[in-house]
């Protein structure tokens, strides 16, 4: 298995999605389904044909030791990384969805996507607080 070229492609494939949540103002439908479903199924199918070809690692999830070890092996790490660039982006697709949806500007939803891109869960904390700020002031953050 070429870890380095299946790398390269997962974040050619997941810098699309995000491309996309740059132009969700543009083509909001579009970028719902690229970043919000086929880029992150096409990611989906690369991690279950990286679990079912590769030999089980050893390790496990059971203490951190286990972890460690897990992630020690090639295989479990890509897998591992692949996780992350799906399910980051789909965090990703959910805040521009929900940031449509509550009226926010694109603006304040724009700068949650690197955080979220970069950090994950830093960046959907971002958007919840930016989301609560938007309630809290009746929606003039604009």
């Amino acid at each position: 298995m070429n870890h380095e070229l299946i790398f390269s492609l997962a974040g050619l494939i997941a810098m699309a999605g995000w491309a996309a949540l740059l132009l969700s103002p543009l083509i909001p439908v579009w970028s719902d389904r690229i970043a919000g479903l086929v880029i992150p199924g096409i990611l989906s199918a690369g991690y279950v044909v990286i679990l079912i070809a590769a030999p089980a690692p050893s390790g496990g999830f059971g203490s951190f030791a286990e972890m460690r070890d897990l992630f020690s092996h090639a295989d479990a790490l890509m897998a591992g990384w692949i996780h992350f660039l799906a399910f980051d982006l789909l965090i990703g697709a959910w805040i521009c969805r929900q940031g449509r949806r509550n009226g926010l500007p694109f603006w304040s939803v724009a700068l949650c996507l690197p955080v979220t891109f970069l950090f994950g869960p830093a960046g959907l904390l971002l958007f919840l607080l930016v989301r609560a700020l938007q309630r809290a002031f009746g929606g003039r953050l604009a």
